[in-house]
């Protein structure tokens, strides 16, 4: 069988660093008892002469990949995935998204954000495993959940907390909101409300980047994309075609799947014809690779090889990180409809918890150091809160900016002032 990419230096497999006898294990290791739920059997990469051999759903209960690990027998000298730095790097990043989000929630009772706030709680290991493997001209596009790759991607918390107040000193000084980060210096392209609005702009940006390296001759232009969508996304139009689009042209791009499993209330089981989303990236001609989303190490591996792959110049990759949210939609969903028994099943696979444990067990940090880390995202947080709390609103001649292109033309008149606050363009008879 094929590899899950097609590249010659993952030909063993990402994970052969890993075997049952190693002191490394891995973060989450699922008994049969307590399978993860939706997940594949095999990691993939299919070509015209591949085959299909993947462990069919029975009974509801498959494998994860994390099983795939622990069989793998590896004749190589056992060692860690992470250096101490590299582990303690992921497990700040993990725990500011969480203590973030949870903030945020606290905030958004109190009356302190308003409109659709869509919570990263559960899905931490996607966006650090990922993001903090780039580089700063790399660039991100997220979605409406897009908090904790603003903050991975390195901007400020101060930035998106007073985004979120609608205050000045947010990063689109108040006028994106929660679904709407964006900030030129980090590179992070968006927060789209829509889904699968984000893909054909994750798409033109990797174009640019090929653009400028082929024809405009920018040799050091190397810089990659990420697109990061749901699994309620993978059935839309742009999807499919930027797919094609991407592979046609080797562009420099991952596309990441962040499956948790459901799209508001639909059961992402219910809604897909065949719900192994990654199968879908070989049909174009892409590697597609499905991963426990719940394993900050796995998805690291992953993503390094996709990057990789990306930067190398040798096109796309589909990867489907398998997922979950520990809250609703968003934070006004009561969550009513997903089973509690699942619900629970993913809150024991805490990937914080996770990646704590290994670094503990694996001598990479203690208890002190973490702690010490905690107490510092909470005063980091802290922080955040009362500057954006103290910001200054945006004032009202703010209302037009950034929409029209012309500033003489329909949002500001000749005299500098706004069209919109004379009282002969509401009533319709000023000359536009």
């Amino acid at each position: 069988m094929a590899t899950a990419f097609s590249a010659p230096k993952l030909a063993a497999q990402p994970f052969n660093t890993i075997s049952p006898t190693s002191q490394h294990k891995p973060l989450i290791s699922p008994t049969a008892a307590s399978p993860f739920l939706g997940s594949t059997r095999k990691l993939l990469r299919l070509s015209s002469s591949s085959q299909l051999n993947l462990r069919r759903r029975s009974s509801g209960s498959v494998f994860a990949v994390s099983d795939i690990v622990k069989e793998k027998k590896s004749t190589s000298i056992p060692s860690l995935l992470i250096t101490k730095e590299e582990g303690l790097e992921l497990y700040e990043d993990m725990v500011l998204g969480r203590a973030f989000e949870d903030m945020c929630a606290q905030m958004y009772y109190r009356g302190k954000m308003f409109g659709f706030v869509h919570l990263y709680n559960g899905q931490e290991a996607i966006s650090t495993g990922f993001i903090k493997l780039l580089k700063q001209q790399d660039s991100v596009v997220s979605t409406y959940r897009d908090h904790v790759h603003a903050l991975s991607k390195g901007v400020p918390a101060r930035a998106v907390m007073s985004e979120l107040f609608g205050k000045t000193t947010g990063c689109c000084r108040g006028q994106g909101g929660s679904m709407h980060m964006f900030s030129s210096e980090h590179n992070l392209i968006g927060g789209f409300a829509f889904i699968g609005e984000g893909i054909p702009v994750a798409t033109g940006a990797a174009f640019s980047s090929k653009y400028r390296r082929e024809v405009l001759k920018e040799a050091d232009c190397d810089h990659v994309t990420l697109a990061f969508f749901g699994d309620g996304t993978c059935n839309n139009g742009q999807f499919f075609e930027c797919l094609n689009m991407a592979a046609l042209w080797k562009l420099p791009i991952v596309f990441v799947v962040e499956n948790n499993l459901w799209a508001i209330g639909m059961s992402h089981l219910r809604a897909t014809s065949d719900p192994q989303i990654y199968k879908k990236g070989p049909a174009f001609g892409m590697p597609g690779v499905h991963v426990d989303g719940m394993d900050v190490l796995k998805v690291r591996e992953v993503a390094k090889e996709a990057i990789a792959r990306a930067r190398r110049g040798e096109g796309p990759t589909l990867v489907e990180c398998e997922t979950y949210r520990f809250r609703g939609h968003s934070l006004a969903d009561p969550d009513e409809l997903r089973d509690p028994t699942e619900k629970a099943h993913y809150a024991a696979r805490d990937p914080i918890t996770a990646l704590k444990k290994y670094l503990i067990e694996n001598n990479l940090s203690g208890e002190a150091e973490l702690k010490a880390i905690d107490k510092k995202i909470d005063e980091l947080l802290e922080d955040a809160v009362e500057f954006a709390d103290e910001s200054p609103l945006p004032p009202r001649s703010q209302l037009l900016e950034n929409v029209f292109a012309d500033p003489k033309g329909f949002g500001i008149g000749p005299d500098g002032r706004y069209r919109c606050e004379d009282p002969k363009f509401t009533e319709g008879t000023a000359h536009v």
